[in-house]
């Protein structure tokens, strides 16, 4: 059985991300186009084309950083509308109607995800040290 964790869907990114007023279309690396109604994410269909044009690819998904808003591959690929509360969603426009930025809450790093961080940097480190290592030789 096939699921979205697979190692081909892992690899799954996005490479080029356009929001108009009635659609977000999202052109994979792997060949395929998929595209929504802008009015399953509300953020987006509330956002001014500057927000929107200010996109982060991420490895899990795509990220609007001045409509704090995301979308995930998994739930692209899986057709799913914004899973944002009605509450949530009017809390955000209140902010925009004030003209303030949602407040961002951080938690701290959970100790696990913080020590696969380190052993990763730690090993990109040394893969690096060793190319050029083997580049000066």
């Amino acid at each position: 059985m096939s699921s979205l964790r697979d190692k081909s869907e892992k690899e799954i990114r996005a490479k080029r991300v356009s929001v108009t007023d009635d659609r977000v279309t999202v052109d994979l690396n792997d060949g395929r186009t998929i595209s929504v109604p802008t009015k399953w994410y509300p953020r987006l269909l509330y956002g001014t084309a500057a927000e929107r044009a200010k996109v982060e690819i991420c490895m899990d998904g795509i990220y609007w950083p001045r409509l704090n808003a995301d979308i995930s591959y998994r739930g692209l690929l899986m057709g799913n509308h914004s899973g944002e509360s009605v509450k949530s969603f009017q809390r955000w426009l209140d902010y925009r109607e004030r003209g303030l930025s949602e407040p961002i809450l951080t938690l701290p790093m959970p100790a696990e995800l913080s020590r696969f961080l380190k052993h990763e940097g730690s090993r990109k480190a040394r893969k690096q040290k060793s190319r050029r290592v083997a580049n000066h030789r």
